[in-house]
């Protein structure tokens, strides 16, 4: 049994991006130059730093269970390379708070694309 949050339980559900190798390296760039940022918050230091746990996990789920992601991929059209990067609702505010952030990956994470 797990124990919820306090405060807004819905803060600790994982909603997948989905993210090609590209976008998943422009993310990976743009958290690290954040983290980099002598006044970065240390709550949002450690938001900033899961999401670069999760782009890790996020390829070897992929590496052990690549079914799921395929089956996705293949319904949608989407490349080979895309795959779901699982964000809480604070890790992804803490990302678009990321001034090094591209537009188009700010879109895609906003859900404006795909």
């Amino acid at each position: 049994m797990s124990v919820l949050p306090a405060g807004d339980p819905t803060a600790a559900v994982l909603l997948p991006h989905w993210l090609s190798e590209d976008d998943r390296a422009q993310l990976a760039a743009a958290v690290r130059a954040a983290l980099a940022e002598p006044a970065v918050h240390p709550v949002t230091a450690v938001h900033l730093a899961d999401v670069l746990t999760e782009l890790h996990v996020a390829a070897a789920r992929d590496a052990v269970w690549p079914a799921p992601a395929a089956r996705v991929r293949r319904v949608t059209g989407w490349a080979d390379d895309v795959l779901p990067v699982r964000l809480s609702a604070a890790e992804l505010d803490s990302v678009l708070d990321a001034a090094a952030l591209p537009a188009a990956l700010r879109a895609a994470l906003s859900g404006r694309r795909r």
